[in-house]
């Protein structure tokens, strides 16, 4: 199993709408990097898991974890022109855009907020924390998620 952080803005997608969501699952959609492109479509596998963090909030943080139950497939969203995603370049036959389906598994009993995981010694060299790390998909050793959920007081 491997472990990830995806990140989304809580006005647009909260770790509370994963939850409220059917079977509280959802396609992980929107992608628009080619780093975090290639990390959904080739990397992420169905039962790894992942810190849900709220992105461009006050505070930023860790909301709760949830599960990889779809791998990689092309991103409909991009094909679509009335979607916000759409991208004319990417089509069915040849799609630039990849997503995966994510399952809420907890939600964590408080935000696990950026100031917290920065102020944590043992999450130093995290690539969340490294400076100009924007992408919206990013790996999370096995160190640091256990970390992260002995800060959240919750089983790994």
């Amino acid at each position: 199993m491997s472990y990830w952080l995806i990140k989304s803005e809580p006005e647009v997608f909260s770790f509370a709408d994963l939850q409220a969501a059917a079977r509280k699952t959802t396609y992980w959609d929107g992608v628009r990097n080619y780093q975090a492109r290639n990390t959904l479509r080739d990397a992420m596998k169905k039962g790894d898991r992942c810190f849900f963090y709220h992105s461009n909030a006050e505070p930023s943080g860790i909301a709760g974890i949830c599960e990889v139950v779809r791998e990689g497939y092309p991103d409909h969203t991009a094909f679509d022109p009335k979607d916000p995603h759409y991208d004319p370049k990417s089509t069915p036959d040849a799609p630039t855009w990849y997503m995966v389906d994510v399952k809420a598994v907890r939600a964590f009993p408080r935000l696990i907020s950026l100031a917290e995981l920065r102020a944590a010694r043992a999450l130093q060299g995290m690539v969340l924390l490294q400076k100009g790390s924007r992408l919206s998909v990013l790996p999370v050793s096995r160190r640091e998620w256990e970390t992260i959920c002995a800060l959240a007081g919750v089983a790994g």
